[in-house]
């Protein structure tokens, strides 16, 4: 289909902001690029790119067509697999959206796995800790931790059990001992980190008792990169408050501990969110399900006793 192979030339030459760059991920050769997209731009009768000898930029019409091929192209994709049913093979990209430190220490190894059962299926990670826009960033589904986001976007939970612990290496506690408890933390560096440009300081948690207790971490470092804090932790430079998903394989293995189980971290929660139903791809629903056992498979954190809730 000459005309859905000119779309897709549209899409990828739009991300990418180069036509040899777009002309290379589908394997066309930069003449035939080009006449694809001269032979799209006249079927529509308008110009969908400004071109110069060292820069491509889409224009008014080209911005507001983008958003309209690309839904096309997922509609499409989503009915060739609708077609064969649960067993067809997936096709098509999926475009990732996750947390820096979620994705190197877990994400990475289970899309390997994932991406092997489906080899046609191209996938597109972006790590980062800031909270990306699925209406405006080209993504298809982010996952985030914390409470479900605004209700115009579908939040799907993948392991609303989880929650934040307090860790630390071996080496910091062979120096510095261990902290009886939270109110305890204002004897040692704390790990900070920020999230969306916002330090946080206030650390939360429900008490054996079930009270509920804010403590204000301070420490000599703060990072905007979740997998920075991580690897502070591991190398004995203080104390982390992270998601047990983030450093249940490192607690396991031995290389941090877990402090104050008896006291419980605050909720953290991950979702995959979308856009909206329309979507949720053959793809997408196919990888929540792996997510969702993945997740579920890992072993919860240590507590001696059970608490509340921490109110939201």
């Amino acid at each position: 289909m000459k005309a859905l192979a000119d779309l897709r030339l549209f899409v990828r030459t739009a991300e990418a902001g180069s036509l040899s760059a777009a002309a290379r991920l589908l394997d066309l050769s930069p003449a035939v690029a080009s006449a694809a997209l001269r032979r799209l731009e006249t079927e529509l009768d308008v110009q969908l790119f400004v071109r110069s000898t060292r820069s491509l930029r889409l224009t008014t019409e080209g911005e507001r067509f983008l958003s309209h091929a690309t839904e096309a192209l997922q509609l499409l994709d989503e009915g060739r697999q609708a077609l064969h049913g649960d067993r067809a093979e997936l096709r098509g990209e999926l475009r990732i959206s996750a947390p820096s430190d979620l994705g190197r220490s877990a994400l990475l190894s289970w899309l390997d796995t994932f991406q092997q059962q489906h080899p046609r299926l191209l996938l597109r990670l972006q790590l980062t800790d800031r909270v990306a826009d699925v209406h405006r960033q080209s993504i298809d589904i982010a996952l985030r931790y914390g409470p479900p986001p605004e209700s115009s976007l579908v939040a799907l939970p993948l392991a609303p059990d989880n929650r934040r612990v307090l860790v630390a290496a071996p080496a910091y506690l062979q120096r510095h001992g261990a902290p009886a408890s939270p109110k305890d933390l204002h004897g040692h560096n704390c790990l900070r980190f920020l999230l969306s440009d916002e330090l946080h300081t206030h650390w939360r948690f429900t008490a054996p008792d079930g009270s509920d207790c804010r403590i204000e971490a301070q420490g000599d470092r703060v990072c905007d990169d979740a997998e920075a804090v991580r690897r502070w932790a591991l190398a004995g430079a203080g104390i982390a408050y992270k998601s047990w998903l983030d450093v249940a394989d490192d607690v396991a293995a031995g290389r941090l501990s877990v402090l104050c189980p008896d006291w419980r971290g605050e909720p953290t929660p991950l979702h995959l969110i979308s856009p909206g139903r329309r979507m949720l791809s053959p793809a997408v629903q196919r990888l929540r399900s792996v997510l969702q056992a993945r997740c579920a498979a890992v072993p919860p954190p240590p507590s001696h006793g059970p608490a509340r809730e921490i109110a939201r």
